[in-house]
């Protein structure tokens, strides 16, 4: 394997680095609500790509929304538990 001959310099290595930089994400408007949406992907606000849909947008958010009822129902009755073993190691 071959060895550098010489140490690159600090300027250098910033020009052929200078490539190296992240560009931003090219983002289009959704056709049917206006937000935005990468190229060639369905919209995740509402489901539509092309002009119809592909998603159901309202299932996954009611399905979603009720994980979150379920885990917060859970962490009540934990908080409940919890009150209850405060009480009796009051007593």
């Amino acid at each position: 394997m071959s060895v550098p001959k010489q140490r690159r310099t600090k300027s250098s290595k910033k020009k052929r680095a200078s490539h190296f930089a992240l560009k931003g994400a090219n983002m289009t408007k959704c056709s049917r609500c206006d937000k935005p949406v990468l190229p060639h992907r369905a919209c995740s606000a509402c489901g539509y790509y092309r002009g119809r849909q592909v998603l159901a947008v309202e299932a996954k958010e009611l399905k979603r929304m009720e994980k979150e009822k379920a885990k917060r129902e859970k962490d009540a009755k934990k908080e409940e538990k919890k009150d209850e073993k405060a009480k009796k190691v009051q007593v």
